[in-house]
């Protein structure tokens, strides 16, 4: 009993020590899922549910930071220490610190690898690290890698020790004063510009494997053909390794397929295989194997849905979006993905989904996610609630240059050779990286002209490289003929001042209705939006008029539109909830109901 107690009363002290080691840093407004957080036991939740493996370990918690000069040796003392997933400059980071692009992040921690993985190959998985990483196991460089919002994965077995082992990543961020996708970040935030978001923001994990493994799964679904098809990149495979994929409906076996020399399946699935849609989100789940010499040397878990984006013209010559061979209005939210606490990462799994949740209350069955990338759960959540999602390229390079927003062709930024090059880099990792989530509909490479270049060739390479998604060539910017959908922005009322009859005709921004609501405000003494208002029945039914004019301009040709905004974020005061996720500012049933019936509208 003694002892018992001693044990308990160790463990308490231990914890009882990360706490007093940390605290959120500064005074801004937070969510009530910041107050819960055990940096202990930080976003525990395995962070690739496209592809799962059954063992893992997650490094979040409490590292070492320093910040040095750029270039300089990794430091031999730090400065203390840093949350992980949690940037710098966010407050749950317990730091709450900018830095610049003459200083360099340096991250440190011990860990030790589970005797059970002894003999097999160790994976460490980055969600995401904004911008450039240089990643060092044991004083081994490991790798680096360039992109802040895809993840990246090094094999650390060859650097690893038998006990104790060093991780080290150092992390250069240059926000706006590079070429680099940066979304909303700026130096100097103010306006609809946002604080900066430096270093590790996503889960930092390892995983065992075997010398040949599953290394990614490629998913895209044929509803006319009544097909599954999945690709498995695999490493160290045999041209004689055999790769079967299982798939489930509820737990009952519906299907299968198999293939040797790491070729694509081709699955057929069940003549009355269950479709997937924002009314009926039906996945399917999968078990993928790689099989060598008649022994399972990998296998994981997954999940697939039998859907298809595509666009067609109706009985009165309007190019519509359609699901699966069925016009469907899409309509919803756009959502920047903001924090007043963690920024770029929400404080919980629980918070993550609330945004996604909440979406699918009010009425809307598509959210544009705003030239930011979010953690792979996100898209799973929207998977499961039915949320269909437009995916911008995060911007970067030179600022919003307009030359032709009200009419088609112009002069597009020329960006130098290397700007050019890394855009192509990233928004290959960005499509890579969420080809296989069944919510992303529409692939949206260029917002408001900002780094807009080569227009035409972006959206014919996007085209091709996934034929299963639409392409948004330019969601409010400098138009040209191509790509599967004219977008047009225009703020605060919905307008339609420029119609394309070869394609679809979209409402990629409109609204921005700002309410003020005093105790949960980012700056209590500055706040923006498009027109702003007393009151939340006044902002409802401001929202209200904007929805009905919309709706009557369904039959004039539009079919889709996004709505700005979710949240309030920062000094924007534009959202349809608080930036602390408090208070839903507008009168929910009413705006769930016009939402309905817009997003029913084409479906009757």
């Amino acid at each position: 009993m003694k002892r018992r107690f001693l044990s308990a009363l160790l463990c308490c002290v231990v914890a009882c020590g990360a706490f007093a080691q940390w605290a959120p840093a500064g005074d801004k407004i937070k969510t009530t899922w910041a107050e819960t957080i055990d940096p202990n036991n930080v976003l525990p939740e395995y962070p690739r549910p496209i592809m799962e493996r059954g063992e893992w370990k997650n490094l979040n918690g409490l590292w070492q930071y320093a910040v040095v000069e750029k270039g300089s040796a990794i430091p031999t003392a730090f400065e203390g220490d840093i949350l992980v997933p949690f940037a710098i400059e966010s407050s749950l980071s317990g730091v709450g610190r900018r830095i610049n692009d003459r200083q360099e992040l340096v991250y440190q921690r011990t860990f030790t690898v589970p005797s059970t993985w002894k003999n097999k190959r160790v994976l460490l998985h980055f969600g995401a690290v904004d911008w450039k990483a240089d990643v060092w196991v044991n004083d081994v460089k490991v790798g680096s890698h360039t992109g802040g919002f895809t993840p990246f994965t090094f094999d650390i077995t060859p650097a690893l020790e038998s006990k104790s082992n060093t991780l080290t990543v150092k992390v250069w961020d240059p926000t706006d004063r590079s070429y680099q996708p940066r979304g909303k970040q700026v130096s100097n935030p103010g306006g609809i510009w946002y604080t900066p978001v430096s270093g590790i923001w996503q889960t930092v994990w390892m995983e065992p494997v075997n010398e040949k493994h599953i290394q990614d799964l490629r998913i895209v679904s044929d509803i006319d053909r009544k097909l599954l098809r999945v690709n498995a990149s695999m490493t160290n495979a045999d041209d004689a390794d055999m790769l079967e994929v299982k798939v489930f409906d509820e737990g009952k076996l519906v299907a299968t397929g198999k293939s040797i020399n790491q070729q694509g399946i081709e699955i057929p699935m069940p003549a009355d295989c269950k479709l997937w849609s924002p009314d009926s989100p039906f996945l399917y789940t999968l078990q993928v194997t790689l099989k060598s010499g008649g022994k399972v040397v990998d296998q994981v878990d997954s999940y697939a849905a039998m859907r298809k984006f595509s666009t067609r013209r109706d009985a009165n010559g309007i190019v519509r979006l359609e699901l699966n061979n069925k016009p469907l209005f899409q309509f919803g939210p756009l959502d920047q993905g903001w924090w007043p606490d963690g920024l770029y990462t929400a404080p919980t799994d629980e918070a993550l989904l609330y945004d996604v949740q909440k979406t699918k209350d009010l009425g809307f069955n598509m959210i544009r996610k705003h030239i930011k990338v979010e953690p792979a759960r996100w898209y799973t959540h929207c998977d499961k609630l039915g949320i269909i999602v437009w995916q911008d390229m995060p911007s970067g390079d030179r600022g919003p240059g307009w030359q032709n927003r009200n009419y088609f062709d112009g002069v597009e930024v020329k960006r130098t050779e290397k700007s050019e090059t890394n855009f192509r880099k990233e928004w290959k990792e960005i499509i890579d990286y969420l080809y296989s989530y069944p919510c992303v509909g529409t692939w949206v490479p260029f917002n408001e002209a900002w780094g807009q270049f080569k227009t035409e060739e972006i959206a014919e390479w996007t085209k091709q490289y996934d034929p299963s998604r639409l392409v948004n060539p330019a969601s409010g910017g400098n138009h040209y003929h191509c790509g599967d959908m004219l977008d047009l922005h225009n703020y605060p009322a919905p307008e339609m001042y420029l119609f394309d009859g070869a394609r679809a005709n979209v409402l990629g921004e409109y609204g921005g209705i700002g309410l003020v609501l005093k105790d949960h405000l980012w700056e209590p003494n500055r706040n923006w939006g498009y027109v702003q208002f007393n009151s939340s029945k006044e902002a409802t039914d401001e929202y209200v008029k904007y929805a009905e004019i919309l709706y009557r301009m369904i039959s004039q040709g539009f079919s889709a539109a996004v709505y700005t905004q979710t949240t309030d974020v920062e000094i924007e005061v534009n959202g349809l909830i608080t930036y602390d996720r408090k208070v839903i500012k507008l009168d929910e049933e009413r705006v769930s109901a016009i939402n309905r019936r817009i997003c029913e509208s084409l479906s009757k």
